[in-house]
């Protein structure tokens, strides 16, 4: 077990604290119940009140998670008082899978999965320690003669110990006992050794006694009576959402579907819709072909056994296809996401507002996910799909309240749950905690190989060790500052070499006034032949191509373009903005002829239908240049991550 000292203080981003009004639960100490509201559905009494670190996503443990805490237990202590207790999760920052613990109301500990060993710990909290102590805890104890609690942090002497327990071996987490107070500390020697002068313990936190277990262990059915009037009155707000918006007549004619991914949310979803509906109900399904293969068996037999219309929009090989021109996803770079959902979704969703319809899809997405979807609006209209609109009936939902929908429901889940997975999504998803991939390496030993394989190969491409892949430095394009001080400590580099991208756009001279009027840019293309230049270039503006010259002229209101044969690429604009302005568009433009992967996500968002993408993308005459299939590229979105030297060159010269 770990000792890592915890800090009480809630973790928040001030300019998202906002966004989560209930970071916080309450919990019945008769009942030994968590209350959603204060007052607790069974004996009316209040609750005491618990802050929870943002976003406060608080849910309940899995019989999984509930194993590794038994085991962590019992590796540290050789006992666990905590079999058959109800343990709630909140999920905190940390490296990876960080958990705070909230056993019968007290915060026990932290549940973390350390990058280091690539194993998970447990960081004991002193309401923990308190609590061991009080229910009669003996393993690793070590009672001292020194008090006060200015001995949080302190080195004790081992003149101060009086007893110890005979179990302690250097480099343990204990239990420490002083007069009225109770915590924990690391030990610095075997308990042979203990009481011998020199350093002994080092204080971690120390406290008064106050915090003890309940003996009271509630059943499923009592939390479920207990916040009974809460999930009621939520559960009628959801349903008076959906009921409200596929009754209005604009939606008369078309069905009502649902987002299904297999996942807790999305079947609380289907499920309220279900109840909230009387027209008949669509359930569409994406198969990214890198499903969970437990999330595409559930999914089907849920649809089949409750009746209800799948339509499965299946990706196939799209992944693996687009995988060689990007590279492994990453968290800042999930192209993964229009290339197997959007593109193959869009196509349902087209034929669905096909005459000028209205399409109501209602999705199960919350703000308490992430603090990137904090600002979840009740209804949104695809920009992608005219006349699609969507609605979230539990955007307001927490974990635990989808929990206790499914539970009172009787609701078959997806069996992923239960094994481990927070949540469930694409099996190599990089925004997957590393946790849950070696989990799923554990389950699926030869998928995982099959995509290891790939990684070690990329790594080996691009300079890297084997240990940047087992460490997980793969998720980020740009690492965070917590990875890159743990590749510091594991001495593991990260800085990629060696394949160069097919593709490259550099600027060879930066913005200068121009001879003949205005600013002129610079710059140099390989990896790009003219007439794939020339097939895009309606998009940037007027254009000509002359064969003998070797130039493509693209002629932009009162700017230019020259593309030549050579690679060389000339701006010239008005003033210095425009010039940089229309250099990147252009570069975007060109990455984007380069790298399409035929999603189709632009074909359905042409106005005029100037797009066409076979045998290769080719943009005709037609093309308004509204923008709105560049603002649909996954390869545009992803431009810096594509060309970063393009990036960095950008902005150090300029």
């Amino acid at each position: 077990m770990h000792t890592k000292r915890q800090n009480k203080t809630k973790l928040q981003p001030s300019n998202t604290a906002w966004e989560f009004e209930k970071n916080y639960i309450f919990w019945c100490r008769k009942c030994n119940i968590p209350l959603l509201d204060e007052e607790c559905g069974i004996c009316r009494e209040k609750g005491l009140r618990i802050e929870l670190s943002l976003p406060g996503d608080v849910r309940f443990s899995s019989p999984h998670e509930q194993k590794i805490i038994s085991d962590l237990m019992l590796g540290s202590f050789g006992a666990n008082p905590l079999v058959g207790k109800l343990i709630l999760l909140n999920k905190i920052p940390g490296e990876d899978k960080t958990d705070e613990m909230l056993v019968d109301g007290i915060r026990f500990g932290v549940l973390r999965f350390d990058m280091k060993e690539l194993a998970f710990k447990l960081d004991l909290m002193v309401e923990g320690a308190s609590a061991l102590i009080n229910s009669g805890m003996r393993n690793k104890l070590v009672k001292i003669s020194s008090g006060g609690r200015h001995l949080s942090g302190k080195n004790i002497e081992g003149s101060d110990v009086l007893e110890c327990s005979d179990d302690i071996i250097k480099g343990d987490t204990v239990l420490v006992i002083s007069k009225n107070l109770g915590g924990f500390a690391t030990s610095y020697r075997d308990s042979a050794e203990l009481k011998k002068p020199g350093h002994a313990l080092r204080i971690k936190k120390i406290e008064s006694q106050k915090a003890s277990f309940l003996t009271e262990k509630p059943s499923m059915n009592a939390i479920i009576r207990a916040n009974a009037p809460h999930m009621k009155r939520l559960v009628k707000d959801a349903v008076n959402t959906i009921r409200g918006i596929a009754n209005q007549k604009e939606f008369s004619d078309s069905p009502v579907y649902v987002s299904f991914s297999g996942g807790k949310d999305s079947l609380t979803t289907l499920d309220l819709t279900r109840s909230a509906v009387k027209k008949p109900i669509k359930v569409f399904f994406a198969n990214t072909g890198i499903e969970f293969p437990e999330t595409v068996e559930f999914a089907r037999r849920f649809c089949k056994e409750n009746n209800i219309e799948l339509i499965e929009v299946e990706a196939k090989e799209a992944f693996w296809d687009a995988l060689p021109g990007f590279g492994p996803p990453a968290k800042d770079f999930r192209w993964c996401c229009k290339v197997c959902k959007l593109a193959p979704i869009n196509t349902v969703m087209e034929e669905c507002t096909r005459g000028g319809r209205k399409c109501l899809t209602i999705d199960g997405k919350r703000r308490y996910e992430s603090f990137t979807r904090a600002r979840i609006a009740p209804k949104e209209e695809n920009p992608f799909i005219p006349g699609q609109v969507s609605v979230f009936p539990i955007r307001n939902w927490r974990a635990i309240e989808v929990w206790l929908y499914i539970y009172y429901r009787r609701l078959e889940y997806n069996p992923l749950y239960d094994l481990g997975f927070e949540r469930v999504g694409c099996w190599l998803c990089p925004a997957e905690l590393s946790a849950e991939y070696y989990r799923f390496g554990e389950l699926h030993p030869e998928l995982f190989a099959r995509w290891n394989e790939y990684l070690l190969g990329w790594a080996k491409e691009h300079g890297v060790s084997d240990k940047f892949i087992e460490h997980g430095f793969w998720r980020w394009k740009t690492l965070p500052p917590k990875m890159m001080r743990l590749a510091g400590e594991l001495n593991i580099g990260t800085k990629l070499k060696g394949k160069k991208e097919e593709l490259g756009i550099v600027v060879t001279g930066g913005v200068s006034p121009c001879k003949t009027g205005g600013y002129t840019m610079e710059g140099k293309i390989t990896g790009l032949m003219p007439d794939e230049a020339q097939n895009i270039a309606n998009i940037l503006g007027e254009n000509v191509f002359s064969e003998d010259l070797g130039v493509l002229l693209i002629r932009v209101d009162k700017s230019s373009v020259k593309i030549f044969s050579s690679g060389h690429i000339s701006v010239n604009a008005p003033g210095k903005e425009e010039a940089l302005s229309l250099f990147e568009n252009t570069a975007k433009q060109l990455i984007r002829a380069k790298k399409c992967t035929k999603c189709g996500v632009c074909l359905k968002v042409c106005p005029v239908g100037a797009i066409t993408i076979e045998p290769q993308l080719r943009i005709n005459k037609e093309c308004t240049r509204c923008g709105k299939c560049t603002e649909s590229c996954v390869v545009v979105k992803y431009f810096d991550r594509l060309l970063p030297d393009f990036r960095i060159i950008h902005k150090s010269m300029f």
